[in-house]
């Protein structure tokens, strides 16, 4: 396995250096008892009720690229607090990641209560998935009841001739789109979960989408 080691502080205080050369010392030991190599270490201040954190999009950034596979943390608590722990949980879960804990001495194991949680809120992104999908499909069939035709407005538009149209979920890019992510960090995200496709066709595809709701 190949890890990103995740140290967090809430303050900048000299008194609390010591206390991320100590986490990074841990997860290091961490990570040579279960014979992990270790990716890079990302060490922050700031308070983990941020969901803003730069050190956080480094870490997701390997992991949407498949650089690392897993995650080490002191305890859960260093990823982050409240619903920023839980939200983080998710996209973490929802990428494959394996997340490790000093405390645990190895994987996490979520308390009741957060594992409900993020069982909510899975089939509640789940019916939005849904709901987002019979949204496209009801449009596709007011716009051609209306005398759209798809196959000549649509078909290869961002590509030469002959070539194949690229396939990615619209769905996934509406639902990044209402977290106010822009379209370059929504291309990133694609081409992390292995989508070939360009910032100006993900641009496109949104308003063809937009068109047709």
């Amino acid at each position: 396995m190949k890890a990103i080691l995740y140290c967090r502080v809430s303050t900048d205080k000299v008194t609390q250096e010591t206390s991320l050369v100590r986490q990074k010392e841990e997860l290091l030991a961490l990570a040579a008892r279960h014979q992990i190599t270790v990716v890079d270490c990302i060490e922050e201040k700031q308070s983990g009720y941020d969901i803003e954190r730069e050190g956080i999009f480094r870490m997701l950034d390997y992991f949407s690229a498949n650089e690392a596979d897993c995650l080490l943390i002191q305890d859960e608590t260093r990823l982050g607090r409240g619903n920023t722990k839980i939200a983080l949980f998710h996209q973490l879960y929802k990428l494959h990641v394996r997340i490790f804990t000093a405390t645990q001495d190895g994987e996490l194991e979520l308390s009741e209560s957060d594992s409900m949680v993020l069982q909510i809120v899975g089939v509640v992104e789940e019916y939005q998935r849904k709901i987002h999908n019979m949204k496209i499909k009801r449009g596709m069939k007011k716009a051609v009841a209306a005398g759209y035709d798809p196959s000549k407005n649509l078909t290869n538009q961002d590509k030469a001739p002959g070539r194949e149209r690229i396939v990615f979920p619209i769905e996934e890019v509406v639902r990044l789109k209402e977290k106010n992510l822009t379209f370059a960090e929504i291309t990133k995200v694609l081409n992390g979960l292995g989508y070939d496709v360009s910032k100006a066709t993900v641009h496109r595809r949104y308003q063809e989408y937009q068109m047709l709701e």
